[in-house]
Protein backbone atom coordinates (compact mmCIF):
# COMPACT_ATOMS: atom_id res chain seq x y z
CA UNK A 1 0.00 0.00 0.00
CA UNK A 2 0.99 3.16 -0.64
CA UNK A 3 2.05 6.22 1.88
CA UNK A 4 -1.37 8.18 2.62
CA UNK A 5 -0.14 11.70 4.12
CA UNK A 6 -3.70 13.43 5.34
CA UNK A 7 -3.36 17.33 6.61
CA UNK A 8 -5.82 18.39 8.60
CA UNK A 9 -6.18 22.10 8.38
CA UNK A 10 -8.99 24.67 9.29
CA UNK A 11 -9.59 27.99 11.64
CA UNK A 12 -8.39 27.42 15.23
CA UNK A 13 -11.52 25.88 17.46
CA UNK A 14 -13.35 24.23 15.11
CA UNK A 15 -12.23 20.55 16.23
CA UNK A 16 -9.57 19.85 13.96
CA UNK A 17 -7.08 18.45 15.98
CA UNK A 18 -9.85 16.31 18.15
CA UNK A 19 -10.47 14.89 14.41
CA UNK A 20 -7.43 14.39 13.60
CA UNK A 21 -6.63 12.32 17.03
CA UNK A 22 -10.16 10.08 16.31
CA UNK A 23 -8.42 9.50 12.36
CA UNK A 24 -5.36 8.15 14.56
CA UNK A 25 -7.81 5.63 16.49
CA UNK A 26 -9.40 4.81 13.30
CA UNK A 27 -6.17 3.85 11.82
CA UNK A 28 -4.92 1.93 14.53
CA UNK A 29 -7.92 -0.61 13.63
CA UNK A 30 -5.91 -1.60 10.09
CA UNK A 31 -3.99 -4.86 10.95
CA UNK A 32 0.06 -4.10 10.77
CA UNK A 33 0.07 -0.38 10.16
CA UNK A 34 2.10 1.91 10.36
CA UNK A 35 1.26 5.15 11.38
CA UNK A 36 2.74 8.76 11.96
CA UNK A 37 1.14 11.49 14.18
CA UNK A 38 2.70 14.92 13.41
CA UNK A 39 1.65 17.67 15.39
CA UNK A 40 2.55 20.85 13.17
CA UNK A 41 0.52 23.08 15.24
CA UNK A 42 2.20 25.03 17.75
CA UNK A 43 -0.13 24.57 20.19
CA UNK A 44 0.65 21.16 20.67
CA UNK A 45 -2.54 20.10 21.25
CA UNK A 46 -2.24 16.79 19.11
CA UNK A 47 0.08 15.53 21.75
CA UNK A 48 -2.51 15.60 24.90
CA UNK A 49 -5.44 13.91 22.46
CA UNK A 50 -3.39 11.49 21.97
CA UNK A 51 -1.90 10.82 25.39
CA UNK A 52 1.46 11.55 24.37
CA UNK A 53 3.97 13.17 26.15
CA UNK A 54 6.30 15.74 24.35
CA UNK A 55 9.68 16.03 24.90
CA UNK A 56 11.81 17.47 22.19
CA UNK A 57 10.11 19.35 19.27
CA UNK A 58 11.79 19.77 15.32
CA UNK A 59 11.75 23.59 16.15
CA UNK A 60 13.86 22.71 19.59
CA UNK A 61 16.38 20.97 17.05
CA UNK A 62 16.19 23.74 14.46
CA UNK A 63 16.82 26.82 16.80
CA UNK A 64 19.79 24.33 18.15
CA UNK A 65 21.41 24.45 15.07
CA UNK A 66 20.86 28.40 14.09
CA UNK A 67 22.52 28.79 17.69
CA UNK A 68 25.49 26.81 16.53
CA UNK A 69 25.79 28.47 13.37
CA UNK A 70 25.80 31.60 14.74
CA UNK A 71 28.94 30.84 17.46
CA UNK A 72 30.40 29.86 14.18
CA UNK A 73 30.41 25.78 14.23
CA UNK A 74 30.67 24.45 10.67
CA UNK A 75 29.55 21.13 9.70
CA UNK A 76 29.32 19.61 5.90
CA UNK A 77 26.46 18.56 4.57
CA UNK A 78 26.80 14.72 4.89
CA UNK A 79 27.49 15.49 8.54
CA UNK A 80 24.58 17.77 9.76
CA UNK A 81 22.28 15.37 7.92
CA UNK A 82 23.48 12.76 9.76
CA UNK A 83 23.20 14.40 12.92
CA UNK A 84 19.75 16.00 12.35
CA UNK A 85 18.47 12.71 11.09
CA UNK A 86 19.65 11.42 14.94
CA UNK A 87 17.98 13.75 16.49
CA UNK A 88 14.62 13.96 14.67
CA UNK A 89 14.64 10.05 15.10
CA UNK A 90 15.24 10.78 18.66
CA UNK A 91 12.24 13.33 19.17
CA UNK A 92 9.90 10.97 17.81
CA UNK A 93 8.05 9.50 20.75
CA UNK A 94 6.83 5.86 19.78
CA UNK A 95 3.42 4.26 21.42
CA UNK A 96 1.47 1.07 20.62
CA UNK A 97 0.89 1.05 17.20
CA UNK A 98 1.66 4.70 16.42
CA UNK A 99 4.64 7.29 16.24
CA UNK A 100 4.24 10.46 17.33
CA UNK A 101 6.51 14.13 16.32
CA UNK A 102 5.59 17.63 17.68
CA UNK A 103 6.78 20.54 15.39
CA UNK A 104 7.22 22.78 17.99
CA UNK A 105 7.08 27.05 17.34
CA UNK A 106 10.29 28.67 15.98
CA UNK A 107 11.07 30.87 18.82
CA UNK A 108 14.38 32.25 16.47
CA UNK A 109 13.38 35.05 14.06
CA UNK A 110 14.80 35.18 10.20
CA UNK A 111 15.14 33.32 7.32
CA UNK A 112 16.64 30.04 7.79
CA UNK A 113 15.65 28.45 4.44
CA UNK A 114 18.52 25.72 4.63
CA UNK A 115 17.93 24.80 7.65
CA UNK A 116 14.15 24.51 6.80
CA UNK A 117 14.87 22.55 4.18
CA UNK A 118 17.09 20.12 5.92
CA UNK A 119 14.64 19.25 8.56
CA UNK A 120 11.91 18.95 5.66
CA UNK A 121 13.99 16.67 3.61
CA UNK A 122 14.82 14.22 6.81
CA UNK A 123 10.79 14.44 8.09
CA UNK A 124 10.06 13.44 4.60
CA UNK A 125 12.36 10.62 4.62
CA UNK A 126 10.98 9.39 7.96
CA UNK A 127 7.54 9.83 6.44
CA UNK A 128 8.05 7.68 3.78
CA UNK A 129 8.94 4.89 6.89
CA UNK A 130 4.96 4.73 7.13
CA UNK A 131 1.83 3.53 5.75
CA UNK A 132 0.00 6.41 7.15
CA UNK A 133 0.94 10.26 8.46
CA UNK A 134 -1.80 12.24 9.58
CA UNK A 135 -0.39 16.46 9.94
CA UNK A 136 -2.78 18.20 12.72
CA UNK A 137 -1.78 21.81 10.87
CA UNK A 138 -2.19 25.27 11.64
CA UNK A 139 -5.05 27.39 10.48
CA UNK A 140 -3.30 27.18 6.94
CA UNK A 141 -1.88 24.80 4.60
CA UNK A 142 1.10 26.96 3.69
CA UNK A 143 2.53 26.23 7.57
CA UNK A 144 2.74 22.53 6.46
CA UNK A 145 4.53 23.28 3.33
CA UNK A 146 7.01 25.75 4.79
CA UNK A 147 7.82 23.77 7.92
CA UNK A 148 6.79 19.53 7.56
CA UNK A 149 6.55 18.77 3.70
CA UNK A 150 5.33 19.87 0.33
CA UNK A 151 3.18 17.06 -0.69
CA UNK A 152 0.39 15.57 1.22
CA UNK A 153 -2.31 13.18 -0.66
CA UNK A 154 -5.40 14.13 1.09
CA UNK A 155 -5.95 17.81 2.51
CA UNK A 156 -8.91 17.23 5.02
CA UNK A 157 -11.00 20.35 5.86
CA UNK A 158 -12.85 20.86 8.79
CA UNK A 159 -14.85 23.87 9.73
CA UNK A 160 -17.82 24.37 11.58
CA UNK A 161 -20.87 26.07 9.89
CA UNK A 162 -19.96 29.73 10.73
CA UNK A 163 -18.62 31.99 7.46
CA UNK A 164 -15.56 32.62 9.03
CA UNK A 165 -14.94 28.87 9.71
CA UNK A 166 -16.13 28.12 5.92
CA UNK A 167 -13.85 30.74 4.50
CA UNK A 168 -10.93 29.89 6.27
CA UNK A 169 -11.58 26.38 4.61
CA UNK A 170 -12.42 28.30 1.08
CA UNK A 171 -8.94 30.04 1.36
CA UNK A 172 -6.77 27.58 1.79
CA UNK A 173 -8.26 25.08 -0.41
CA UNK A 174 -7.01 28.31 -2.76
CA UNK A 175 -3.91 28.56 -1.29
CA UNK A 176 -3.14 25.10 -1.48
CA UNK A 177 -3.29 24.83 -5.43
CA UNK A 178 0.39 27.15 -4.99
CA UNK A 179 1.94 26.15 -1.90
CA UNK A 180 1.47 22.20 -1.92
CA UNK A 181 0.72 19.09 -3.82
CA UNK A 182 -2.42 16.59 -2.80
CA UNK A 183 -4.56 14.31 -4.54
CA UNK A 184 -7.42 14.93 -3.08
CA UNK A 185 -8.95 17.29 -0.69
CA UNK A 186 -12.52 17.14 1.51
CA UNK A 187 -14.22 18.94 4.00
CA UNK A 188 -15.58 17.47 7.13
CA UNK A 189 -18.59 19.54 9.19
CA UNK A 190 -18.12 19.72 12.53
CA UNK A 191 -20.47 20.48 16.05
CA UNK A 192 -23.36 20.57 14.20
CA UNK A 193 -26.57 20.92 16.02
CA UNK A 194 -28.98 19.54 13.07
CA UNK A 195 -29.03 17.87 9.78
CA UNK A 196 -31.08 21.35 8.73
CA UNK A 197 -27.85 23.54 9.53
CA UNK A 198 -26.05 22.03 6.27
CA UNK A 199 -28.73 23.76 3.73
CA UNK A 200 -27.42 26.95 5.16
CA UNK A 201 -23.89 26.03 4.26
CA UNK A 202 -22.24 27.30 0.87
CA UNK A 203 -18.91 24.86 0.37
CA UNK A 204 -18.42 26.37 -2.61
CA UNK A 205 -18.07 23.40 -5.14
CA UNK A 206 -15.60 21.87 -2.20
CA UNK A 207 -16.67 17.82 -1.65
CA UNK A 208 -18.25 17.67 1.70
CA UNK A 209 -16.87 13.79 3.14
CA UNK A 210 -19.51 14.28 6.25
CA UNK A 211 -20.47 15.93 9.00
CA UNK A 212 -20.18 15.00 13.05
CA UNK A 213 -22.66 16.64 15.75
CA UNK A 214 -22.03 18.00 18.82
CA UNK A 215 -20.48 14.88 21.24
CA UNK A 216 -20.92 15.76 24.67
CA UNK A 217 -18.38 12.98 25.24
CA UNK A 218 -15.67 14.48 23.53
CA UNK A 219 -15.95 17.50 25.59
CA UNK A 220 -15.73 15.68 28.35
CA UNK A 221 -12.82 13.90 27.77
CA UNK A 222 -11.08 17.33 26.40
CA UNK A 223 -12.25 18.98 30.21
CA UNK A 224 -10.68 15.71 32.07
CA UNK A 225 -7.73 15.67 29.77
CA UNK A 226 -8.08 11.58 28.43
CA UNK A 227 -6.95 10.46 25.43
CA UNK A 228 -9.64 10.31 22.58
CA UNK A 229 -7.81 7.32 21.36
CA UNK A 230 -10.00 5.50 24.30
CA UNK A 231 -13.39 6.80 22.89
CA UNK A 232 -15.42 4.38 23.06
CA UNK A 233 -17.29 2.70 19.45
CA UNK A 234 -20.40 4.70 18.53
CA UNK A 235 -21.87 7.70 15.99
CA UNK A 236 -18.74 10.25 16.16
CA UNK A 237 -16.17 6.99 15.84
CA UNK A 238 -18.35 5.48 13.14
CA UNK A 239 -19.11 8.67 11.04
CA UNK A 240 -14.89 9.10 11.36
CA UNK A 241 -14.48 5.48 9.59
CA UNK A 242 -17.76 5.94 7.25
CA UNK A 243 -15.73 9.80 5.80
CA UNK A 244 -12.47 8.20 6.08
CA UNK A 245 -13.93 5.44 3.70
CA UNK A 246 -15.08 7.94 0.96
CA UNK A 247 -11.68 9.92 1.53
CA UNK A 248 -9.95 6.60 0.32
CA UNK A 249 -7.96 6.92 2.83
CA UNK A 250 -9.25 3.46 4.88
CA UNK A 251 -10.33 0.58 2.46
CA UNK A 252 -14.05 0.27 2.48
CA UNK A 253 -14.94 -2.80 5.22
CA UNK A 254 -14.79 -6.60 3.43
CA UNK A 255 -12.16 -5.04 0.75
CA UNK A 256 -9.32 -6.22 0.50
CA UNK A 257 -6.11 -3.53 1.29
CA UNK A 258 -3.55 -3.05 -2.05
Amino acid sequence: MSIKIIAVCGKGGVGKTSISALIIRQLLEEENARILAIDADPAIGFSAALGVDVGKTVDDIRNELIEAARIGLKEDRHSLLSRLDYKVFEAMEERDGFAFLAIGRPETDGCYCKVNNYLKEIIGSLAAQFDYVVIDGEAGIEQVNRRVMERVTHLLLVSDTSLKGLNVIKTIHKVAHKSVQYDRAGVILNRLKNEDELNRVDLDGLTLLGFLGEDDTIRDFDIEGKPLLKLLEGRTVGTIRKMLEEFGVCPVKGEQKG
